[in-house]
């Protein structure tokens, strides 16, 4: 379940970049012709808007320095996958210029870039069997760690130690199913030691995960909640709202059914979620949500 090879792209040859509130007002700013043989399905640019990661089923990761609105320029090409690569996402800065990606080949390689312009392999994980769907970076305030998700349903979060080793922690769906998309919750929003991801999946259900901490250590990865009364067929991505300082969270979620799902839990002692479909578009798949802050 949740293998991508072949399904429709989420770009062309070529990818653009647009700043502003909302589509119909988005401005063309920078046309990029990134060189990459086949469809491209990411591109994500770094904590400065300064980098250009860009990843395709040519299983290649393409890396370009955005000089200004007007110039860019190709810095370098990273391989290392044996398939489609379906994610990259760039690490926090205070950890350096570090750039993962994820892969149908079953890989999460993480990159960093040291001295400028050269880049390293620093971590390889093959932890998956199947496709490695998606992957993302925690809150800086949890150090160097990242979340991914398989087609075989698992949930993995890896942990960079200070010894450069670096520590798994995992989950799995209980039916088996394959996970199509990870996100964290942002630092402090729950008022405890728990960290929370939200993931989305090919059972059509979104689901939110959490961990504690004591002493340094941190609990398994286990099922807090699910919502899987609104969605009709697979959930292709899910976003946890950033936080603005309101006591609450905030969850949207996509879906192959057309749908756009904002979950609000107003009260953070309840276990009450409420739901807002805010689009439908009668059956088109969407396939990415975002937050603009």
């Amino acid at each position: 379940q949740g293998e991508r090879w072949g399904e429709p792209a989420r770009g062309g040859e070529r990818q653009r970049a647009h700043r502003g509130p909302g589509a119909a007002m988005a401005t063309l700013l920078l046309d990029v012709e990134t060189g990459h043989n086949e469809m491209i399905h990411d591109a994500q640019l770094d904590y400065y808007a300064k980098k250009l990661a860009t990843c395709s089923s040519d299983t290649t990761i393409k890396v370009y320095d955005i000089l200004s609105d007007q110039q860019w320029q190709h810095q370098s090409d990273l391989k290392g996958h044996d398939g489609p690569v379906w994610q990259v996402a760039w690490a926090h800065p205070k950890f350096g210029v570090v750039l993962a990606s994820c892969s149908f080949d079953g890989k999460v390689i993480i990159h960093r870039e040291q001295p400028a312009g050269q880049w390293q392999k620093i971590f390889v994980s093959h932890e998956f069997q199947s496709s490695a769907n998606s992957i993302a970076w925690a809150p800086h305030e949890y150090d160097l760690c990242l979340a991914c998700v398989s087609s075989d349903g698992q949930l993995c979060v890896l942990s960079h130690n200070s010894d450069d080793s670096w520590s798994v922690s995992r989950a799995r769906v209980p039916n088996g199913l394959g996970l199509n998309a990870v996100s964290w919750a942002p630092y402090g929003v729950n008022q405890g030691r728990e960290r929370r991801l939200v993931t989305g999946g090919c059972d059509n259900t979104v689901r939110i995960w959490y961990c504690t901490e004591e002493n340094g250590q941190l609990s398994e990865w286990r099922e807090e909640h699910q919502f899987d009364n609104e969605h009709s067929d697979w959930v292709r991505d899910v976003a946890w709202a950033p936080s603005i300082g309101l006591p609450c969270n905030t969850i949207a979620s996509c879906s192959e059914d057309g749908k756009v799902v904002v979950w609000t839990q107003p009260d953070l002692s309840s276990n009450r979620w409420d739901k807002v479909v805010v689009r439908d578009t009668n059956g088109t798949p969407v396939w990415r949500v975002s937050w603009s802050i």
